[in-house]
């Protein structure tokens, strides 16, 4: 760190927001090309048959256009699987194909001289589809005589392994525990909905593919957009626009996208596409969408013993790119904060006739907290005891940590009680005005895995991991400084929060910093792109290394400048100076100057002043939080109400404090979405509903947030990550409390969204499974 720290912890305003604020932003409807041309994706109108034709001559002859890219044309053409679980069938899956697994997947693309032409031509590709027999659910999928969506592998189970501790050692606790409680939970399909839905738009001269995208992970989209067609990766450029969020929808690329690459490359010129919000609903990857059988053992004093869960993910039509990745992570993160003496997971994954399943902020995680914490308030109200004290009574204390869980994760450092308690001193329900209404307050508790760094039980598990991020830090010779990382924004405020901590660490003002993101041909290598909460601890842990390597040649140069020792100087003011003399002084604008010209340097001592450093991690880092909600529910609609919502995070450092709240707000927004309107539903047919009900504001409540930092002991500059902190406590907050303002329905809140009708009929008997529970 510099000797003068003005930035990290501020409110630094966002540097992202004056452009996307006065129109100033570029995203890819704003590309502009000449000769650029327009694409329309055809998509199927059924979710599993045969195609037949595919006849593009009446298409081809319209006015305005230009090509018209039917399943031969890109036959071969394929992405991969990123992750792969054990025994994982399918690695890859084509862009174009003549079996059909699901409605809106795509079957031939137009290109137009107009986005008007291109839709009035779609309307013409002449398709005749032999339809086959559905299945929707994994359940069914997996039933005796469901239909198969890959006849080859004679069943839709994907793959079936273990995490954690074996099943019969479980099983052994859980007979041998005083108490049991059993629930088969699910968390229902969610879509990533982000303001901008996906675009891409792709240029093809001289040999060289170009391409503008809204992603998070440019490098990614490079690489699997060069395997697919066959180019080098030094033929392929990306640069990442302005992107209005991404949420895990954008962290690769799509067939639809790839489609439209071949096209500028069969067209020789530019070709775009936008999504739209229809399309986003039957083709950008949802997320979520898992059954869980689980059961939580504990003795008579409320020790947990033993946890175990089968866990059956629906994948859709085919592993997509993330693979089995977030079901694997709820399974391996299905401990959470506590002890147990046992705890595994049987992880299944299933292929249905829908969209297929991918990322979504939390990747798994809000699946497992939920299932986790309504399991522990079930087992609460068991032995009737208070909620927040039966989870004190088993999260491990700071001097426990680091701790590693049965499922092999080593969480790293953090006062996990300490922040319960803060939260619960938070809580302070809205009055309860007498309108007929049943309240209660409800917490969870989650441990968030961050920064990807290397696992071999995540790795073990099917879930990727692994990942390095690399900074270019370079003072130029007027002592500004430029910064050039991999990582990707998305929104999430990255460039602000790099600015900080490289202004701090090299000891300049932050508007002379800038930050170079998305652009392949000019960050270094980033293996991942903004995904799990990294995009900081990794890429910032990288600028806070080359800082100190730069930092350390400024002072080395200064010495022999001040005939001075390295060890008596100090950085402060814009300036290296003599400590106890500031009149014995070098500016920074000096130092660089005579760096890049090569005067007066120290023997040995190269010129410039340029340091690239790769920051390879060697763990995961384990974020904290702890959520509590207050509801109203009425109970002739079952409506529910959230009146008031708590937070405590703990992600290490926090750089921008305004940033981190920022996304921990929007996050439980999102959770508080998928706990009660938000839902991605198939009908009986595979096909997909258009309605979908992401909260607004008038449905959220004052959102009170409260930051801790316990320093990342691994991570250069103590980051741990916050970007999908906020969404995984709320459905499990939110659903707790509706149980608690209906304890005579609580074992039958076990499902989400709770919508009115799904809690007027948990309140009257019906809907989906319920608790059981077992005594001494």
């Amino acid at each position: 760190m510099s000797d003068d720290r003005r930035y990290v912890g501020a409110r630094v305003p966002r540097r992202e927001d004056a452009r996307l604020l006065t129109g100033r932003a570029r995203f890819v409807r704003d590309v502009r090309l000449p000769g650029m041309a327009h694409a329309v994706v055809v998509r199927s109108p059924v979710a599993h048959g045969r195609l037949v034709r595919c006849d593009a001559k009446a298409a081809l002859a319209a006015d305005g256009v230009l090509d018209v890219l039917t399943p031969a044309d890109a036959a071969g053409v394929r992405l991969p699987c990123v992750a792969l679980a054990p025994g994982q069938r399918a690695s890859d899956y084509p862009v174009l194909e003549e079996t059909v697994r699901y409605a809106g997947q795509p079957v031939a693309l137009v290109v137009a001289r107009t986005e008007e032409a291109a839709l009035d031509a779609a309307e013409l590709v002449d398709l005749d589809v032999e339809e086959l027999p559905p299945v929707v659910g994994a359940e069914r999928a997996l039933e005796d005589g469901a239909p198969l969506l890959h006849p080859e592998w004679g069943t839709n189970l994907v793959t079936d392994f273990a995490v954690g501790d074996p099943a019969e050692e479980c099983e052994a606790a859980i007979a041998a525990a005083g108490h049991v409680v059993e629930l088969t939970t699910r968390l229902g399909r969610v879509a990533p909905y982000p303001m901008e839905p996906r675009g891409i738009a792709a240029s093809f001269a001289d040999g060289e593919l170009t391409v503008w995208a809204s992603t998070q992970a440019p490098h990614h989209v490079r690489d699997h957009l060069a395997a697919a067609l066959g180019l080098g990766c030094e033929r392929v450029r990306v640069l990442a626009c302005d992107t209005g969020g991404g949420f895990g929808g954008k962290e690769h690329v799509y067939p639809d996208e790839t489609l439209v690459c071949l096209a500028a490359m069969r067209l020789g010129r530019p070709v775009r596409w936008a999504e739209s919000r229809t399309e986003h609903l039957s083709a950008t990857l949802p997320a979520r969408d898992a059954v869980h059988r689980a059961r939580l053992a504990f003795d008579g004093d409320g020790r947990f013993r033993a946890l175990h869960c089968d866990v059956l993910g629906d994948l859709g039509a085919h592993p997509s790119n993330v693979g089995i990745s977030p079901i694997a992570l709820t399974a391996v993160m299905l401990p959470g904060p506590y002890r147990f003496d046992r705890a595994g997971a049987r992880v299944r994954a299933a292929v249905t006739t829908t969209t297929p399943t991918g990322s979504y902020r939390g990747f798994g995680q809000p699946e497992a907290a939920w299932t986790r914490e309504r399991l522990v308030d079930e087992a609460a109200r068991l032995l009737g005891a208070d909620p927040v004290e039966l989870r004190l009574r088993n999260l491990p204390g700071p001097g426990e940590l680091p701790y590693t869980t049965r499922t092999g994760q080593p969480y790293d450092s953090g006062d996990y009680p300490a922040a319960l308690r803060a939260l619960r001193e938070m809580v302070r329900p809205p009055a309860r005005p007498a309108d007929g209404r049943r309240r209660g307050v409800g917490f969870s508790c989650h441990v968030e895995t961050t920064g990807m760094g290397p696992s071999e039980a995540m790795r073990q598990a099917g879930v990727q991991s692994g990942g390095y991020e690399t900074a270019v830090l370079r003072m130029e010779q007027d002592a500004s400084v430029v910064v050039a990382s991999g990582v990707a924004a998305v929104g999430q405020g990255i460039e602000t929060a790099l600015a900080q901590l490289a202004a701090d660490h090299t000891g300049v003002p932050l508007e002379r910093v800038r930050v170079l993101l998305g652009d392949t041909a000019a960050t270094p290598y980033s293996p991942v792109g903004a995904i799990a909460s990294r995009s900081l601890a990794l890429g910032g842990a990288a600028i806070v290394q080359a800082a100190v390597r730069l930092r350390e040649k400024i002072r080395l140069i200064a010495a022999h400048q001040l005939e001075a020792a390295p060890g008596d100087l100090e950085i402060a003011d814009g300036a290296v100076r003599v400590k106890g003399d500031p009149a014995a002084r070098r500016t920074l604008a000096e130092v660089a100057l005579a760096a890049w010209r090569g005067w007066d340097l120290p023997e040995g001592v190269a010129p410039g002043l340029e340091e690239r450093v790769t920051y390879d991690p060697a763990a995961y880092t384990f974020a904290f939080g702890a959520h509590a909600a207050a509801v109203a529910v009425d109970p002739e609609t079952g409506a529910v109400e959230v009146e008031g919502y708590w937070a405590v995070n703990d992600c290490g450092v926090v750089v921008n404090p305004a940033i981190v709240e920022g996304q921990l707000r929007g996050g439980i927004a999102q959770g508080i979405g998928m706990a009660l309107s938000e839902e991605a539903v198939h009908t009986p047919a595979g096909q997909p509903v258009a309605d979908y009900f992401p909260p607004g504001a008038p449905d959220l409540p004052a959102i009170e947030v409260r930051l801790v930092q316990t320093p990342s002991p691994v991570t250069p500059g103590g980051m741990k990550g916050a970007g999908e902190a906020g969404i995984i406590g709320p459905p499990a907050a939110v659903g707790n409390a509706v149980a608690a303002a209906l304890p005579e329905a609580a074992g039958r809140i076990t499902a989400t969204p709770l919508t009115p009708a799904a809690v007027w009929e948990a309140l009257t008997g019906g809907g989906g499974g319920s608790a059981t529970g077992r005594g001494a």
